[in-house]
């Protein structure tokens, strides 16, 4: 959505060769020096957020993709739209029923599961889960604006049948 919207310039040159390898290198960083102590249990639960992420976020992503190829495909024939006016179909159920940006809390709780390996002991690597969570929540806001411009009332209609942004009955 950023390339779309922003064109390649300066600013995307400069986030993808200096600040993502930044940004995701640092929990690795932290842990040349460092070397939290888990058990069998707590990597384990981690390592079981990490995967429920993964879940999250490939089923969503996927769905998505699904659709749009072939909305009549067995695989996602029985899933609910809304029918806009511009004859564009916006997913009501399944993954996009329950939190109109769910893909993203699917790959924030990964980003998370990176952090935690990390332990308790600084705040550093869990810079990533902090900015990553800002970055996902000014991304919704200036999406829902473009969805808003783009669809019109159909997008408020959304809203209603979708209440949910991030996390189903939460956010």
């Amino acid at each position: 959505m950023d390339i779309t919207t922003d064109g390649f310039g300066f600013m995307l040159a400069f986030g993808d060769l200096a600040w993502v390898p930044f940004t995701y290198s640092v929990q690795a960083k932290y842990l040349v020096k460092h070397d939290p102590q888990f058990g069998l249990l707590e990597l384990s639960l981690i390592l079981g957020l990490h995967m429920l992420g993964y879940f999250v976020f490939r089923g969503a992503n996927g769905q998505k993709d699904a659709f749009r190829r072939d909305p009549n495909s067995p695989r996602v024939s029985h899933l609910k739209f809304l029918q806009t006016k511009r004859g564009t179909k916006l997913l009501t159920s399944g993954w996009w029923g329950m939190a109109r940006k769910i893909n993203y809390t699917g790959d924030w709780i990964m980003g998370l599961s990176w952090c935690l390996v990390c332990g308790f002991e600084s705040i550093v690597p869990y810079y990533y889960a902090i900015y990553f969570a800002i970055l996902l929540v000014h991304r919704s806001i200036r999406d829902d604006h473009m969805c808003q411009e783009k669809y019109g009332e159909d997008w408020q209609t959304y809203k209603k049948l979708v209440p949910y942004r991030f996390i189903p009955g939460v956010v």
